[in-house]
Formats: structure tokens, sequence, C-alpha cells
């Protein structure tokens, strides 16, 4: 691989469960979206560096290099500047801690800057803009903050740093003592500076360092467990549930590729697979949220489950471009909105209901759901009677032609599979008989994709493709990991669909933007983790190590990948790809952790 070529996304993300941030290396705000994660941007320079605005502390002599560390544990972020001048760090976090019995998650972000060596001179620009680059905000001058105005919006920038900077380009500062930045949305900050941002500061590193010190993090690739699974817990919109697949809007899966799409969505099968990250680690409070979001949306459309809603349980999400944004090193479109809202994707009920299953059979939780299982189980069936002679979009959200999909089979036989449990649970008979004939139709339809000659089941039915999405096969239990047709069905993927270190593609068939061209990093995941369900444990630990080298500086994982050096691609950081890195990495741990492991080593 020629790492010479590498592009990686030179981002680190903040958050607070209400909004995320990027900050890039060279301390400037690229991406923030307020007040929500789907609202415009007031900082887009990852979209447009001339109309997405501007927030950075960049050094007035020349810059010698930067770099950028997580303080351990924590989504608090640290960037170092070394200038000619002087060493200077960026500390830049979202205030999250416990208050009052809730949890305090203003809009606010806050930047420590404070010198390390030398005598840095800084400037420091904050210039946001609204509705998507299109206008800027008026800006006045405070006794110790800034004001921003446009219409009945209004942001506020205080600081103890000297406002007569912020008006004066040419006239820097000499950092010589911690300066703070206190940026907020709606309300302004009126309270001390240095005293209230230090406060900030402790609490919500001990807000992290509790919420991990309280998650079972498997020994294996601790580190990098630790770290994935803080990105998607920002990923969940804290005040609906709702968990988005990315924070991020049309970074292109490729170069020039035109798969450009917005993210800042949440899709329910996304939702179901970081929900089986989190409750891998014992966080269970993510998924009690995300019940009352699925709840909330189904008691207002009892009509079809589309694939994606809006955070706050929006249906309409009408897609349309930006044309006059450049794009991310000139890539368009920019879209804002997302048309595969509109699409029949029917794995979504299967999905929902095994996401959601813990809470209707897990004994610590079920005494506060009793009433709800029946009614929501039920319908869940209902929808899938309805759906499962049907052609969909499928998992990869197809535009423009749909076929009766094995994934979307797969996931309307483990929801039947996961009511039958529930029936059993509450003896409830009628549910059960039913969830065993839709259980037996949906491994009718998929056995219908299975090619006998080759060994493999296809990716839908009548058809000779081959897609990653069928490793769920084995992972789900639906093949015995132990049997001759789930290593052969493995082995003709491979085949197929596996590329350099251990990357691989969704599929290799062309759609409706031609062919593919960069690999797919949940799926590289996925099929780690069916390596180390078929046994083949020492070709999944290594696989997974070779993954670990398509990360940022930071750990982080973008969606795609290009094969041939390594480049990041897709919407970044990618909730997808960090589910598939924890879920391999529990997936291993638990492996390596069996009896049978231990016995094996033993006996060598």
């Amino acid at each position: 691989m020629n790492r010479e070529k590498k592009h990686v996304y030179n981002t680190g993300i903040i958050g607070n469960c209400a909004y995320i941030a990027h900050v890039d290396k060279s301390t400037n705000i690229s991406w923030l979206c307020w007040p929500s994660f789907q609202d415009t941007f007031v900082f887009g320079g990852l979209l447009d560096k001339g109309l997405g605005g501007e927030f950075s502390v960049l050094p007035s002599t020349p810059s010698v290099s930067t770099s950028q560390h997580y303080v351990e544990n924590t989504n608090i972020l640290a960037t170092v500047v070394e200038s000619e001048g002087g060493t200077y760090k960026v500390t830049d976090f979202a205030p999250r801690f416990e208050q009052y019995e809730r949890y305090y998650k203003p809009l606010m972000l806050i930047r420590k800057i404070e010198p390390v060596s030398g005598h840095p001179k800084i400037r420091v620009k904050c210039d946001p803009v609204f509705n998507y680059g299109q206008q800027s905000f008026e800006k006045s001058r405070g006794s110790n903050h800034i004001q921003f105005e446009r219409g009945d919006v209004k942001m506020r920038l205080a600081t103890n740093m000297p406002i007569s900077h912020f008006f004066d380009d040419d006239l820097p500062y000499v950092l010589s003592k911690p300066i703070y930045l206190i940026l907020t949305y709606g309300s302004p900050f009126e309270a001390p500076i240095e005293r209230t941002a230090e406060d900030f500061l402790k609490r919500t590193k001990q807000y992290w360092r509790k919420w991990v010190k309280n998650a079972s993090i498997p020994s294996f690739y601790q580190k990098e467990v630790i770290r994935s699974s803080l990105v998607l817990k920002l990923h969940q919109y804290e005040d609906t549930g709702a968990i988005i697949a990315a924070s991020t809007t049309s970074l292109p899966e490729f170069p020039g590729s035109g798969r450009n799409w917005d993210y800042r969505y949440c899709w329910l099968r996304d939702s179901y697979y970081v929900l089986q990250a989190l409750s891998h680690i014992g966080h269970f409070e993510e998924m009690e949220r995300y019940a009352s979001y699925i709840a909330n949306i189904t008691q207002t459309d009892r009509g079809r489950l589309q694939p994606l809603y809006g955070i706050m349980g929006q249906h309409q999400l009408d897609e349309y471009t930006l044309d006059y944004l450049e794009g991310y090193m000139g890539n368009r479109p920019i879209r804002v909105g997302n048309q595969a809202s509109e699409h029949i994707q029917n794995d979504v009920y299967g999905q929902a209901l095994i996401a959601l299953l813990p809470l209707f059979t897990d004994h610590r939780f079920r005494h506060q759901n009793l009433a709800f299982t029946k009614d929501w189980t039920n319908f869940i069936l209902d929808k899938i009677e309805a759906t499962i002679d049907e052609k969909d979009a499928g998992i990869w959200e197809f535009r423009n032609f749909e076929n009766r999909h094995c994934y979307s089979n797969l996931f309307q036989w483990a929801g039947a599979t996961a009511a039958l449990k529930i029936a059993k649970q509450y003896n409830l008979a009628d549910m059960a008989a039913k969830a065993i004939s839709l259980r037996e139709k949906a491994a009718a339809h998929i056995e219908s994709c299975y090619d006998a000659q080759k060994e493999v089941y296809t990716n839908a039915v009548e058809s000779g493709n081959l897609d990653a999405s069928t490793l769920q096969l084995i992972m789900m239990n639906y093949l015995d990991p132990s049997s001759h047709r789930a290593k052969m069905h493995l082995e003709q993927l491979e085949k197929e669909l596996k590329g350099e270190h251990g990357l691989f593609y969704r599929y290799l068939h062309t759609d409706d933007f031609g062919k593919p061209k960069a690999t797919f990093l949940v799926c590289a995941f996925w099929y780690v983790e069916a390596l180390a369900c078929v046994g083949r444990l020492d070709e999944a630990q290594e696989v997974f190590k070779q993954l670990l080298s398509f990360g940022n500086h930071l750990m982080l994982f973008s969606e795609d990948v290009n094969e041939s050096d390594g480049s990041q691609w897709g919407n970044f950081p990618q909730a997808y790809s960090h589910v598939g890195l924890v879920n391999a990495a529990y997936r291993i741990s638990m492996k390596l952790d069996s009896p049978a492991f231990f016995d094996s080593l033993y006996e060598q």
C-alpha cells in the first residue's frame, strides 16, 4: 500500500450528546451544526473554506508542527501548536456533566488556550455563518464579548482575551497566561469566565472518565475500543434518543464518485448495531432512550417504517443540493436531506425489534415495559408479515432498482426469532405461533438465495451477485458457524470481495452510480467477526490489527477506505465503522476468554 498518497481526515471531534464539532489539526472548528445535528452549519470549512466561516487559533509566526490527542478516556481534545515564536495548547470541549439530577449539555463550546513554551503570539478568528454559508452574522462588540446576530438567531463569544484583537487581524496577542473562549448559541454566557470554564472542564473530564469506568471493556485492544465507544456515545441525540450515522454531509465515498450523502439522521438499522455495541460494554441507558424514540415514531405513524428518520422523528427528509458550495476537495454535489427516507427497506422491522429485545426480555428492565411489550411486538410482526414477500432497496439503498434481498429476509427471520423469545417469556401462545410461521417463511426466502453449485448465498433471489451483508448469516447464527455451509459461504465471499490488508467491498457489481471503487470499512469488521465465528481466530486477530491502521491520528474511522493507498473517504467519523470495531473486538474477546480456547492452549 502506498502510504505516501494516503488521504486522512485531520480532525477530531468533541460533543456532549446535543452537538458534535470537528476540530481540525490547524485548530479551526471546521464543522459545527447548531442548534442540532441536522441544522445548518455555523462553521462549515469542511465543505467550503471560503463560505464555511472560521473559528481558529493560529500562530502569528510560522508554524512548525501541530499534533492532537484526547485527554485520556474523555471526549476532550487537545491541539498542540509549535511555532517559531513558541508552543501553545488549545483544549476544546463541550460541557457535559450531571447537575440537578439531569445532564447539563448546553449549546456551548469552550476553548482553553495556554502557553507551553517560549512566547507564542496568536491570532484568534471567530466568524460564524448561517444558512449553509449563504448569510453572515452581524457582529457587534461588548465589553468582554462579541455578539453575533442574524434575525432571531443569536450567538455570543465570551472571553478574557482583549476584544480588540477580534476586530484587528494585524494585531497579534502574546500568550503569557491561559485565555478562554466560550461560544454559546441562544443563551449568552453570564458567569465568571476563567473559574467557570475550569470548573466545567474538570466536571466534564470526570463525567467521561466515570462513563468509561462503568463500562465493561474487554481487554482485547481496550484503548481502541474505549475510543470507539466514546465516539458512538456522542452520536446519540440525547433529547430524543435518536442515533445518527455521522455528523457530516456530502463527504464523498470516493473522489468524483457523486456518492455524497447526508448522514445526519437516524437509520433504524444503524441504531441496532450501535446499541449492540454499547450493550456489549454494559451501557443500557442509550437503549432506553432509543426505545422512547422508536415508540414515539410508531405512535405518530402506524404505517410502514422508514429506513431513517430525523432526530426529532421527522418523516419527511426532502433531499436537495447546495450548488454554490465548493464541496470537500471540490467534490459535489452537496446534499441536505436524504431521499433514502422514501425507500422500502424491509430489514428495518427486524432491526428495530432485536435492538429493543433486551428491554423486553432482560429481567433488569422487564418491569418497565410490560404494557408496551405485547403491542409493540405484535405491531412489528404484522409489518414483517405484510412485507416478507416484497422486493426492496436493500441495505445499500439502491435508488433505481429493487430485489428480494437475502439481508432483508435475514432480519425478518431474526425479528421473528426475537418475537418468539418474547412470546415464550410472556406465555403468549398466539404470538409464538405467528413468530414460528414467519421465521419459517423468511428462512425459505433466504434459502432461495443459495447457490448450491458455488456453495454461497447470493445477495438476492435470482441473482448471481455476492454481497458482504450476507456475512451476517454467520454472525446472526442463521448458519451454524461450525458448519461446512458457513465456512464455504465465507470462503466464497473472501474470493470475490476481500481486498488487500483485510479490507472488504460491499459488493462489486454495478449499481446506480457504476461499480464501487472504495471498500466499506464496517464490512471488513464484519469479516473479522465471521472469521472468529467459524473458528479462524488467529486470522481474525491479524485482520483486526491490520484494520486499525486505517484510523486517523486519533483512531477515528471513516466510512470508506481506498484499497490502493489506505485513504479515508466518506462521512466522518462514521458510527457504523466504530460499531464494527467494538463488535469485532467483543467477538474476538469472547472467543479468547472461552474455556475451549484455554483448553486448546493447555493441550499445546
